[in-house]
C-alpha cells in the first residue's frame, strides 16, 4: 500500500470540498443543530427535575458522542458516493490504484471530516450549555477512539452495500445510525431493552461506549473490560468489513458491474 495512492484519494475529497461551499456546510451544520436542540432540552428537563439530575453530561454528551459517531460514518459513504454521482469508478480504478489504498483513501477523508464535526460539538456544548468534558475524564478518549472504529466498519459495509446493490440504495445507507440506535441505549440503560435487543446490542461496540459514559457520569465503576470487548468487536468488524467491500468489488470487476455502473441500478 502506498501512502502517496492513499493521500491522493483524500486529496480528491479536498479539491471537492474546496470548490463546492455546499458539501463543506453540511460537516457541521447538523451537528450544531443536534447539539442546540438537544442543549436547550437538557436545560428545560434540569428546570424541571425534581431529582436533581443534571441532564447535560447524561443526554447532550450521548447526543455529542451518537452525532460523532454518524459523523465518521457518513464520511466513508460520503466520500464514496461522490464516486458514484459522479460516475467516477473507472477513471480510478484505471490507475494503479488498489482496493486497499481507496478505501484507506476514503477512511482518511472521514477523520477529517469527523474532527471538524467534532470541534464543532465540542465549542458548542462547552462553551453555549457549559458541558464539561471534565465529567468524563480520561475515559472521553477511549470512548470517542472505540466510535470511531465502529463508524469506518458501518461506514465500509454501507459503501459495499451501494456497490453491489446500485446507486438507488443510497437511501438505505442514511438511516443505517437510527436503525442501531434503539439497540446500543445512547439515551438509557441496556437493562430496559428486552432480551433479544440486550443480545443484539452486545454486539455493537456503540454499547459499551454508552453504558460507560452512564457510569462515569454517576461515578459508578467502569469495567474497563467491557471497554476492551467493545474495542476487540470493533477491530474485528472492521476487517470483515474491508473483506466484504474487496468480495463485492472484485465481484462488480468480473461480473462487468463496474464498467456498467450508472445512475439505474444494475443489481
Amino acid at each position: 500500500m502506498k501512502a502517496r495512492a492513499v493521500g491522493a484519494v483524500a486529496l480528491r475529497q479536498f479539491y471537492l470540498m474546496r470548490g463546492s461551499p455546499t458539501r463543506v456546510i453540511p460537516m457541521f451544520a447538523w451537528v450544531a443543530i443536534d447539539i442546540v436542540l438537544w442543549g436547550f432540552i437538557t436545560r428545560y428537563l434540569n428546570s424541571v427535575s425534581a431529582a436533581g439530575l443534571n441532564f447535560v453530561p447524561r443526554l447532550l454528551g450521548a447526543v455529542l458522542l451518537w452525532d460523532f459517531f454518524t459523523r465518521v460514518m457518513q464520511g466513508v459513504t460520503t466520500a464514496f458516493l461522490e464516486d458514484v454521482w459522479t460516475r467516477n469508478f473507472l477513471n480510478i480504478f484505471a490507475s494503479p490504484l488498489s482496493t486497499s489504498e481507496y478505501v484507506c483513501g476514503l477512511v482518511l477523508t472521514s477523520v477529517a471530516t469527523s474532527l471538524i464535526g467534532l470541534a464543532v460539538m465540542l465549542v458548542l456544548a462547552a462553551g453555549v450549555f457549559g458541558l464539561s468534558f471534565l465529567s468524563y475524564g480520561l475515559m472521553l478518549v477511549p470512548f470517542l477512539l472505540l466510535l470511531f472504529l465502529f463508524g469506518i466498519a458501518l461506514g465500509i459495509v454501507a459503501s459495499a452495500m451501494v456497490l453491489r446493490l446500485g446507486p438507488a440504495s443510497e437511501w438505505l445507507v442514511w438511516p443505517l445510525p437510527a436503525l442501531l440506535a434503539p439497540f446500543v441505549g445512547v439515551f438509557y440503560p441496556l437493562a430496559t431493552l428486552p432480551a433479544w435487543m440486550r443480545a443484539v446490542a452486545h454486539l455493537l461496540p456503540p454499547s459499551y461506549v454508552f453504558e460507560g459514559m452512564r457510569a462515569v457520569v454517576s461515578g459508578a465503576p467502569f469495567a474497563v473490560a467491557d471497554l476492551a470487548v467493545g474495542t476487540a468487536l470493533a477491530l474485528g468488524q472492521i476487517i470483515i468489513a474491508g473483506l466484504v467491500f474487496v468480495r463485492i468489488f472484485r465481484g462488480a470487476v468480473r461480473s462487468g458491474l463496474l464498467a456498467r455502473y450508472s445512475a439505474e441500478s444494475t443489481a
